[in-house]
């Protein structure tokens, strides 16, 4: 951490000391106004300056009290008149006030008389500014934000800024001290495409910043401002460079070739029952050109629900394996390993390619035996947990990682189990479509692979949205859909009751179904032994067991073909991207598939949209923008957990645009 510092400080220009000086450099901060501000935007001076105001005050001169209007801002000029102390402890405090229209109360709570006298004194002139409002007739203004004497006058602004705000700090002081922050920004050479500037009409940094911060009007203080895209530009441009940079470095890296015929894919592909997508075959051609390139590959494969990532996958492990090297695939859960095995090993059987399964679950002299052959190359594929990059896990040549759900493991994880082999290709995958704007900023230093199509023969899954209180005619189709033989997902957001939030528990539910329905309910949550789990799993997918509640541990990776339904309790709690990998679960057979998303109560208008959504399209990309959307960068995919940017300045609702243009200018630059 120290060293990591110390090059910072080196590689930075002197000229922006200034800025990344701590907030104690500003006067008038002390050790407790310096806690406050690193709470609310940060330690350093910079942090100040990105702590942008979020609408405007108003505050030029009323003409006069009888032109001002009640429940606005006033600033007015006015006579001070007498002092009115309160005449019972609760009651206000009141100045008299007039001009040549009419008069105004000054109301104060819990003051001070002589604080008051020498603010106010009798028979002055004050400027004050402040709501009015209107009390037994007469116009007052309730503990005023300003008050003046002509000498002063300089301090009120004609348009204050409105700042978000934190225990400790008020307005006005937040105020000076941002102006004290905008007095340290350098003037910097400009390192924008000239031509675009002067295109966009954009002001130079310096200027940019002053105009955020040193409002006009209210149209100053919205995203869409002149100044404000401009510094957004600023930060996607820096966003897009810095993944340049680690794009070009991974790809200095010393690579390996991995060229193969084809012979062993081919012999697995040759048992599938059906043919590649077109986006599946463009998907496999992208990542072979990768491993036959001499640099490391680090591509991203994203596809939605059952458009044939693993078979993707299976196919680039078939390749590295026939040119000498091992394999590895590191899913999240047990669960999903395990789903990933039941689909890769007979594939790879035919191949002539043993497959072998590694999970915490895996002990004894069993587990060791297991880990001996992949240490000799014995075993050339593996599918695992994270039980994949522990220590005494060691392959003979890992030559390629494929990392599914990657949004659910840190970047360590990835990196820790890459670096069990020399120069490994990565290949990540991801169920969940990430919107455009999100891959280009997060997943920028990646080349990218999309899947778009689903294999023929599916048809789109049937979803209504169904009020609670229609539970028993839900269940009613459950009963028709058990005679059939058809097995059924039941979601419920929670394992246990809570006092705090009124949802439906998984076990309260699995208890009701079990009295209706009998044996055929098994109940599977997160908080299950994975043995338990697996058992469960099993008699749903392959035994007696017809209904299945769940938490969301079945969101990802749960292949269920003959299950035609899916019901979602409390649907209106759920993430859009969320729901859409819960009806992913069914649907994945040949018979016509539905999911219900029940909801409680009356919707909120998000709430709404969400479900609306659903109903109108399966399109999981259309979905993830629309997820991106309504709920901003920030909350999409858990990305506060996931390590996708959080930015300062730019809102990629409004300047996603702005990201085409600053990826374009980065590869100019690296040309």
């Amino acid at each position: 951490m120290v060293l990591s510092a110390t090059v910072s400080l080196v590689m930075r220009p002197e000229i922006l000391f200034p800025l990344f000086a701590p907030v104690t450099a500003l006067p008038g901060v002390g050790p407790r106004i310096a806690a406050a501000l690193e709470k609310l935007a940060g330690g350093r001076v910079i942090d100040l300056l990105w702590h942008l105001p979020t609408s405007v005050v108003d505050r030029r001169p009323v003409a006069s009290i009888r032109a001002a209007r009640p429940g606005a801002v006033a600033t007015l000029r006015l006579n001070v008149g007498a002092h009115h102390p309160p005449s019972a402890p609760r009651r206000p405090y009141r100045v008299r006030c007039s001009d040549a229209t009419g008069v105004i109360d000054l109301v104060f709570f819990h003051a001070k008389r002589d604080y008051l006298l020498r603010m106010l004194p009798e028979g002055s002139v004050r400027t004050v500014s402040g709501p009015l409002d209107v009390f037994s007739d007469i116009v007052q203004m309730t503990h005023p934000d300003y008050i003046l004497a002509d000498a002063q006058i300089d301090q009120l602004p004609a348009f204050e800024p409105v700042y978000p705000l934190s225990a400790g700090l008020t307005p006005r002081l937040l105020f000076r001290l941002t102006r004290a922050a905008l007095a340290r920004a350098p003037d910097l050479h400009e390192w924008l495409d000239p031509a675009l500037s002067v295109r966009q009409q954009w002001p130079t940094w310096q200027e940019a910043l002053r105009k955020s911060h040193t409002l006009d009007a209210a149209v100053d203080a919205a995203p869409e401002s002149t100044a404000r895209t401009r510094l957004a530009y600023d930060e996607l441009l820096a966003n897009q460079l810095a993944l340049a940079l680690v794009r070009a470095r991974g790809r200095r890296g010393a690579g390996r070739s991995s060229r193969s015929e084809g012979r062993l894919a081919q012999a697995a592909l040759d048992t599938l029952g059906f043919r590649l997508t077109a986006s599946q075959r463009q998907a496999i051609a992208e990542i072979q050109a990768d491993m036959a390139a001499p640099q490391r590959m680090l591509r991203l494969l994203q596809g939605d629900v059952g458009s044939g990532k693993t078979v993707v996958a299976l196919v680039a492990m078939l390749g590295a394996i026939e040119s000498g090297g091992q394999a590895a695939l590191m899913a999240p859960t047990e669960i999903l390993a395990r789903q990933h095995m039941e689909t890769i090993a007979p594939l790879a059987r035919a191949a002539g390619v043993e497959a072998a399964a590694l999970t915490g679950r895996d002990k004894g002299s069993a587990r060791q035996a297991l880990l001996e052959r992949v240490a000799s190359g014995d075993l050339s594929l593996v599918v695992g947990t994270h039980a994949l990059f522990q220590q005494g896990v060691e392959f003979r040549d890992l030559a390629l990682v494929v990392i599914d759900e990657q949004h659910r493991f840190g970047v360590h994880q990835r990196l820790e189990l890459a670096n069990k082999g020399v120069a490994t290709d990565v290949l990540v995958m991801t169920a969940t479509p990430i919107p455009r704007t999100l891959v280009l900023t997060a997943y920028g230093d990646m080349d990218t692979s999309s899947l778009t199509e689903k294999p023929p023969g599916r048809s789109p899954v049937d979803t209504r949205v169904v009020r609670d209180e229609r539970l028993d005619e839900v269940v009613n189709a459950l009963r028709r859909q058990l005679q059939a033989g058809a097995k059924v997902f039941w979601v419920c957001p929670l394992v246990e009751e809570s006092a705090q939030v009124d949802l439906a528990a998984a076990e309260m539910r699995h208890a009701a179904l079990r009295k209706t329905f009998g044996d055929v309910v098994g109940l599977v949550h997160g908080r299950m032994k994975a043995a338990d789990k697996h058992a469960v799993m099993d008699a749903f997918a392959n035994g007696p067991m017809q209904i299945l509640v769940a938490t969301t541990v079945i969101e990802v990776g749960v292949d269920v073909s003959d299950a035609t339904l899916i019901v979602i309790e409390h649907a209106e709690r759920f993430g859009l991207a969320q729901l859409h990998q819960l009806r992913g679960r069914v649907g994945r057979g040949d018979e016509q598939a539905t999911c219900i998303l029940l909801y409680h109560g009356r919707l909120t208008d998000a709430a709404r949209a969400r479900l609306s959504i659903l109903r109108e399209t399966d399109n999981g990309f259309r979905i993830a923008e629309e997820d991106l959307r309504l709920r901003g960068a920030g909350e999409v995919l858990g990305t506060r957990q996931s390590g996708l940017p959080t930015f300062r300045l730019a809102d990629l609702n409004v300047h996603r645009d702005l990201l085409d243009v600053a990826r374009d200018d980065v590869r100019r630059r690296e040309r």
